[in-house]
């Protein structure tokens, strides 16, 4: 990338809390946690103080399915964040000490999240989604199961999974590409390669209601419905859909719900796509009184976006507002970085910025219409529920598109 002075490098492990048995469920998350926290080179406190020298930061997280270690910093520094990255994932000592006061956070973390309805609620949707399959297993794990993670078992993983045939470099930035490769192979040239990925069983989505009863002054939902693969042919039209749904402040929902009714005052839509897999899920909270309205407008909107065609200039604002913003992405390091390894992971090649804005322009009002019918069906619909939801008068049991 001309003309910027930083690089963002990430080092990618093909391995998440899909991976994870229901026993060792959290344990990826835990082992991002431990690698931070020491090495046989340097301390946790020299790791931060190493980044921080040279005004570079530092992270990672975990997904259901990998989890990504980044550093962001000058690019004359790509020599110590790949040393510093390589270190921390060949390296990690896993001190029993340092272990036990990470799992005490990771706990924390769990609890937060208890307590955060609006956070709470899209885990549970996963859950109740794609229950029965690792899909659906919380990526921090759960009090039970962290609290019996030990460090032969995180040791054991980490030996299993953080291997040749799992990792993934990317960067982006202001580089030379053959530079990156050979620090790459003085680094992480002694890996083991590893055997290979395990074949992975896509999860059957159905339908089903829940309900979790709190003391709070709002009800928050998730409703959501099956959507597609991160590499279905059909997925640049589930973008567009998804936009025109709930994407924006000018999305359907977001004028119908806040602007015209004044019912929440937050509500959006997302894509949650995995390799074989894809649900698209409604966000909104709102008063007990109101929460049966909500639901109801919202399965209107549905209905509407899968018998009627989309105007032709809703149609043009998502294109160019999903252009815009790939565009804009295109500007930033760190947008680059997890693009070129989010389209190695699913696609096995980088497509160019001309052919996905030509994907975008194929996408007719009737391929819309097509793929609404497909998935906005009363046996894909789930609804998630937490708050005082014994207080509302809606016929939730019979929840239907009509």
């Amino acid at each position: 990338m001309p003309g910027v002075h930083s690089v963002t490098l990430g080092v990618w492990v093909l391995n998440g809390s899909r991976n994870e048995s229901p026993a060792q469920n959290g344990i990826s998350h835990f082992i991002e946690h431990m690698l931070f926290k020491g090495t046989e080179n340097r301390s946790a406190r020299d790791i931060a103080l190493e980044i921080d020298s040279v005004g570079g930061i530092l992270n990672a997280f975990t997904s259901r399915e990998y989890c990504c270690f980044h550093a962001k910093l000058l690019a004359e520094k790509i020599p110590l964040a790949m040393d510093l990255l390589a270190d921390v994932i060949l390296n990690s000592v896993f001190n029993l000490d340092e272990m036990e006061k990470e799992r005490r956070v990771i706990l924390q973390e769990i609890l937060m999240i208890e307590d955060d309805p609006e956070e709470l609620v899209h885990d549970l949707f996963s859950r109740r989604f794609w229950q029965g399959h690792p899909l659906g297993m919380p990526i921090q794990g759960t009090l039970e199961t962290v609290g019996g993670i030990s460090r032969d078992s995180l040791t054991a993983f980490v030996e299993e999974h953080f291997c040749g045939c799992n990792l993934l470099v990317c960067a982006a930035g202001n580089l030379e590409h053959a530079d990156i490769v050979d620090l790459v192979a003085a680094n992480f040239g002694r890996l083991s390669p590893g055997h290979g990925a395990v074949a992975k069983v896509p999860p059957l989505a159905t339908r089903s209601l829940d309900f979790i009863e709190r003391d709070l002054e709002q009800v928050h939902f998730c409703l959501g419905t099956c959507s597609l693969s991160q590499n279905h042919p059909d997925r640049f039209a589930s973008y567009l859909l998804n936009t025109i749904l709930g994407g924006s402040m000018s999305c359907r929902l977001f004028q119908k719900i806040r602007e015209e009714h004044g019912l929440a005052y937050s509500i959006y839509s997302y894509l949650n796509c995995h390799s074989d897999a894809g649900a698209m899920v409604i966000y909104s909270a709102t008063g007990n009184d109101n929460a049966a309205m909500v639901i109801s407008l919202i399965l209107q909107e549905l209905r509407k976006l899968s018998i009627e065609p989309v105007s032709e200039r809703e149609l043009t604002s998502a294109r160019e507002q999903l252009k815009g913003n790939l565009l804009l992405s295109f500007e930033s390091t760190e947008s680059r970085m997890m693009r070129l390894a989010k389209n190695e992971i699913y696609l096995g090649r980088y497509p160019s910025l001309m052919e996905i804005i030509a994907e975008f322009d194929r996408i007719g009002r009737d391929d819309l219409l097509r793929l609404s019918g497909e998935l906005f069906r009363d046996d894909f619909l789930n609804l998630q529920m937490v708050g005082r939801t014994g207080r509302i008068d809606f016929p939730l049991l019979d929840l239907t598109l009509g």
